[in-house]
């Protein structure tokens, strides 16, 4: 079986490092993992990721992080 190179942002060792999203590429699919939940893996294309990093650096998502009033 081939090891999986889990990469983590460098912003990571700013913090505790146990809050942040791990990458790795396994052949052409790209590997997203929660780092205090490394069992819930998803995966995707590198193009379609792209795509997502590229709304969020944009504002696009930032509609669905809002904390609703109660």
């Amino acid at each position: 079986m081939t090891e999986v190179n889990w990469q983590k942002s460098t912003y990571s060792s700013a913090g505790d490092g146990n809050s942040c999203i791990e990458l790795a590429f396994m052949g052409r699919t790209v590997a997203l993992r929660e780092s205090d939940d490394p069992r819930t893996v998803v995966t995707t294309t590198p193009a379609k990721l792209g795509a997502m990093l590229r709304s969020i650096k944009a504002g696009h998502l930032d509609h669905l992080a809002a904390i609703p009033e109660t």
